[in-house]
């Protein structure tokens, strides 16, 4: 199965995609963690890549697309992944359906979209401490999950930090900016009957939910 984490900064997408990555035996993969593989193995598509990031633009969608096909072809997704940051559009996910269909005939698809409220994103957001050891990168929110010495991370004992961008102000930017692009995408995989929407206000209750809903859904799939 491919399940396709959607949701806006700050819901718990990638936290969430890591557990059902180890509950489901799926690898957890993002379109940051690619574009880095394909950059760090200096590839033509990773030459690409790297070209559009240094000049601070969008990495358009057919390379993107071709990234994440190229991913998907290697055998330790050929079972399925967990995909956290693509697709992004609507033009992403016509293209990882067809991708699925000519190279996955029997592999199921399905979105799985955290729906937070905005003011909540942006408190959790806005008190975010993140572990600077980036082999840990352990999360932790100086409200509802402080670490037990300040600013000190509880796994590895290295420094937390909030990132710069994490303030109101830019937050509330990152956020209009996801409706606005995120509209059509949600509205393709709601038409495509493989949308099922969660608010996870408790992590645990949440992920329970999802594995239930992904067990039933392996039965009741509806391909279109």
């Amino acid at each position: 199965m491919y399940i396709v984490m959607l949701g806006a900064p700050g819901t718990g997408k990638g936290t969430i995609g890591k557990i059902l990555s180890n509950d489901l035996d799926l690898v957890h993969i993002s379109t940051g963690d690619i574009f880095r593989e394909q950059i760090n193995k200096g590839t033509e598509l990773g030459k690409k890549i790297q070209g559009y990031i240094e000049n601070g633009a969008l990495v358009p969608d057919d390379v993107v697309i071709e990234t994440v096909q190229t991913r998907l072809l290697e055998e330790d997704v050929s079972n399925g992944a967990i995909l956290d940051g693509f697709p992004r559009t609507a033009t992403q996910a016509e293209a990882l359906r067809e991708f699925l269909k000519q190279n996955k005939p029997g592999a199921k698809r399905v979105a799985i979209e955290l729906d937070v409220p905005d003011d909540e994103i942006i408190e959790r957001i806005v008190n975010r401490l993140i572990c600077t050891n980036k082999s840990c990168g352990a999360i932790y929110n100086k409200k509802t999950k402080p670490p037990k010495q300040e600013n000190v991370c509880d796994i590895c004992g290295s420094e937390l930090k909030r990132r710069d961008d994490d303030n109101k102000e830019t937050v509330t930017k990152r956020l209009g900016i996801y409706h606005q692009n995120s509209k059509d995408l949600i509205d393709f995989y709601r038409k495509n009957n493989a949308l099922y929407s969660i608010y996870p206000k408790n992590l645990d209750k949440a992920v329970e939910e999802i594995k239930n809903f992904l067990e039933e859904y392996k039965f009741n799939i509806v391909r279109k």
